[in-house]
């Protein structure tokens, strides 16, 4: 072989050899999906996991973020994340009855006595363990974001469970949510969150359920001239990922993108539970809604007239389950 040929083997060697460095070097890229926008305790989470991501695991995993159901909206995500279009989102807790019952215990009325109770469960070994109760569906949980307790608003004023009967609310595809306003003889009628308001303007619906944040940001109040301050549900979210690409990490890598993800869902937590109050206030403020406040003897009729639904459900969510949920509140 001449110098020539053997100058360009070694070029083509030292090429090649480059070209799969730089494949190696190739950083995984994992999509994060969601349906709010930025400025809200999701959307800011999503951005605090981004950059404690990329601070810490620069070069080799990149996280990119996209709001406003740019990607998927929540219907459609998780499928996405099974063909491997997206690897994370974060969908309500009520959007997973497709891929587990357990997680419906989330939706029961009356469960959890304030957002304290909530993370005290969450964070507990059966909240914890509730989180894999997917992976047979090729789904892993990992972690829960809060938005708040849920109030119930309506053009009507909301006092006790017969102000509730024959009106018609807006709830999310659950059937616990269907069942509760069954309870007290409403209406539920699965609608999506974008029609919300427009359902409520045109008087097409009577009310819906709904945390401060929520009510506030879609302007729900200024359609909506009562608010019942029943905290009556939670409305949480659950960060999700599918199995086959959440087991395919590095054990380190995994590791580090774990830390991140707990660290951000801490900040998102702390900005949700803020934003609450702050909305409340705002709502309160603006004159436009009336905020009513139950007396112990008001919010007991809703508590008995609900409280049937967790035996409706206590086969598919699991007694034992809402049992560890009902401790939390001590």
């Amino acid at each position: 072989m001449n110098l020539f040929k053997k100058s360009l083997t070694a070029l083509t060697i030292c090429a090649a050899a480059a070209a799969v460095t730089t494949a190696q070097a190739a950083p995984i890229e994992l999509k994060f999906a969601h349906v709010v926008a930025e400025n809200t305790p999701k959307g800011q989470m999503a951005i605090k996991f981004r950059d404690l991501v990329a601070e810490r695991l620069a070069g080799k995993v990149e996280v990119k973020v996209f709001p406003n159901s740019q990607l998927f909206g929540d219907n459609k995500v998780l499928e996405a994340m099974l063909l491997g279009d997206v690897q994370m989102a974060a969908p309500s807790l009520s959007k997973f009855q497709k891929y587990t019952k357990s997680l419906q215990l989330f939706d029961l009325p009356f469960l959890f006595k304030d957002m304290e109770a909530v993370e005290r469960f969450q964070s507990s070994a059966t909240g914890q363990e509730m989180l894999g109760s997917m992976k047979n569906k090729g789904l892993i949980g990992l972690g829960y974001l809060h938005n708040g307790m849920k109030q119930l608003s309506a053009n009507d004023p909301l006092r006790v469970p017969a102000d509730a009967a024959g009106k018609k609310f807006r709830i999310m595809t659950s059937d616990v949510l269907q069942a509760q306003f069954e309870a007290v003889e409403g209406v539920p009628l699965k609608k999506p969150f974008s029609e919300v308001f427009t359902l409520l303007q045109t008087k097409a619906i009577d009310g819906q359920e709904n945390t401060w944040s929520n009510i506030y940001s879609k302007k729900f109040f200024e359609v909506q001239p009562y608010i019942t301050e029943s905290n009556h549900g939670v409305l949480d979210y659950l960060i999700v990922t599918s199995t086959e690409f959440w087991m395919g990490l590095d054990d380190d890598v995994r590791a580090e993108v774990k830390k991140a993800l707990d660290e951000s869902i801490a900040h998102g937590n702390a900005i949700a539970a803020q934003k609450a109050d702050a909305d409340r206030k705002a709502i309160a403020d603006s004159g436009r809604s009336e905020i009513i406040e139950l007396s112990d003897a008001e919010r007991g009729q809703w508590v008995e007239a609900m409280k049937p639904v967790w035996a409706q459900f206590a086969d598919e969510v699991g007694q034992k389950n809402i049992d560890a949920a009902v401790a939390s509140n001590k």
